[in-house]
């Protein structure tokens, strides 16, 4: 792999790390609601995930699930119903949503491990990496899958702080909203909502 070759994978890195998808909406809905650390522990939660996606692709189990649709078929129902759970969940929520601002705590481990689970469950992001990350890869080295690992954390450490500037972006904008308490009622029913759509949407996508 060539030093041209790897800078045109930082650049596609960087345009894909900014194209909307269902990790970005989520960690965004979060950040909404609840404020800038919970955006920010759901970024890394969905960091983590993809990392575990990343160990597939080099151990090859990606391949398999691109080749099986009963598998891709299976691991996309999972990810639907799981983001279906978390929307009807935040949906029955009596109480507005609460900020995250101390540090740890329960509510910090759930919302760093939903976005975790939310990210390791969608299949898109296996296919991800099974598809993009060998473009890049000279198969006429000996060390292909090292290349593929390189490629792999380059994007996770691309994605990351892309993320939390979005975060950090998106916290200050809605700050005031989430000092109202009737507002903040209806963005955490409009987060179960947002949620529960991209749920159907994710079960319902032809794969």
């Amino acid at each position: 792999m060539t030093l041209h070759t790897y800078l045109l994978f930082v650049f596609a890195s960087v345009v894909l790390a900014l194209v909307p998808g269902p990790d970005m909406v989520y960690m965004l809905a979060r950040c909404i609601a609840q404020g800038r650390r919970a955006g920010i522990l759901a970024a890394l939660g969905l960091n983590a995930g993809a990392y575990v996606h990343l160990s597939a692709a080099v151990l090859g189990l990606s391949a398999i699930l691109a080749a099986s649709s009963v598998a891709f078929t299976a691991i996309k129902w999972a990810g639907a119903a799981y983001l279906i759970y978390l929307g009807i969940g935040a949906l029955r929520s009596k109480g507005g949503p609460r900020v995250i601002s101390g540090a740890g705590g329960r509510t910090g481990r759930t919302i760093f491990w939903q976005a975790f689970w939310g990210d390791v469950l969608n299949p898109k992001v296996a296919v991800f990496f099974l598809a993009l990350l060998p473009q890049f890869v000279d198969p006429h080295t000996t060390h292909p899958t090292l290349q593929i690992l390189l490629l792999g954390v380059t994007v996770n450490m691309i994605c990351l702080p892309i993320n939390i500037v979005l975060v950090a972006f998106s916290a200050r904008v809605t700050q005031a909203l989430r000092g109202n308490e009737s507002l903040s009622r209806w963005l955490q029913r409009g987060m179960g909502a947002l949620f529960v759509g991209l749920g159907v949407r994710l079960a319902v996508e032809k794969s």
